[in-house]
């Protein structure tokens, strides 16, 4: 059986390498930043989104990139640092939390079965379900999503590891959260049709916490998660073509395992080296 010969392989394939590829480079700075928070919030976002486009009669994408983007916008408009930006963060999360619950109840209430189906789709995806049109459109907006990244990166490094310098050396530093935080919310919006939106660590924050955990250098670190990310895709798509489980169970999984052995090859290597 080659898989390859499938089109919803292909299909598959294409979205989720590089939605991976967007979510490792990203997932990089969420890290790096301590905002896994912001990326688990704009998770529910994506939910309640796509639960509202569906709700409305509209493309389910159109919803989940609009309210993701749309609540990535206002955290950063809301929050300032720290605990003012937490404190953004989990207001936001928690109405935009609720407001999913209601609009899972008018949906399911209105469609029957196929409402609960739906809503399990946008909470732990459907890659292998998707589209030719959709795969596309995921796989462009992935590499526009990496290529803005890359271009912001070295000022986006900067000020994630001191903003204050930053600052004072003329990074516009308002501005370059601005859009990272945009990018952020692309990101989640792609992720959602490969694992999920409950299941969205699994490519944005696991590769790149493997990542940190192996290498100190920021750039090795970028495209060490950014590698990861692809292939825990990879690897869950060809697990889910022969076993008959969700890939987005093998992705989670892959990821999962991988992280472990590298906290506990780190913590091993700690010990074994020399004291000074």
């Amino acid at each position: 059986m080659n898989p390859f010969a499938y089109d919803f392989m292909q299909h598959a394939l294409l979205a989720g390498t590089f939605t991976a590829l967007a979510a490792g480079l990203v997932g990089y700075f969420v890290v790096l930043r301590n905002e896994v928070f912001t990326s688990d919030a704009l998770g529910h976002a994506a939910f309640t989104g796509g639960l509202g486009a569906l709700l409305a009669n509209l493309q389910l994408l159109l919803g989940v990139f609009g309210s993701t983007i749309g609540v990535a916008l206002g955290m950063g408009a809301l929050g300032g640092r720290s605990r003012g930006r937490d404190v953004a963060i989990g207001t936001v999360f928690a109405w935009v939390l609720g407001v999913g619950v209601l609009f899972l109840s008018l949906y399911t209430s209105n469609r029957s079965a196929s409402g609960g189906t739906a809503g399990v789709s946008i909470l732990f995806g459907s890659i292998l379900g998707l589209q030719a049109a959709q795969a596309e459109v995921t796989a462009v907006a992935g590499l526009l999503t990496a290529a803005v990244l890359l271009a912001i990166a070295r000022p986006l490094m900067f000020m994630s590891v001191d903003p204050d310098v930053a600052a004072a050396r003329g990074v516009p530093t308002a501005l370059v959260s601005l859009v990272f935080l945009v990018l952020l919310g692309a990101t989640v919006a792609e992720s959602v049709q490969t694992v999920g939106a409950l299941l969205i660590f699994a490519l944005i924050v696991t590769p790149a916490a493997i990542a940190q955990l192996v290498t100190s250098r920021p750039y090795a670190g970028m495209i060490l998660s950014a590698g990861l990310a692809i292939a825990f895709v990879w690897l869950g798509l060809a697990f889910a073509f022969y076993v008959s489980l969700p890939a987005s169970f093998f992705i989670t999984a892959l990821a999962f395992a991988v992280y472990l052995v590298a906290v506990v090859a780190t913590r091993l290597a700690a010990r074994l080296r020399p004291s000074r």
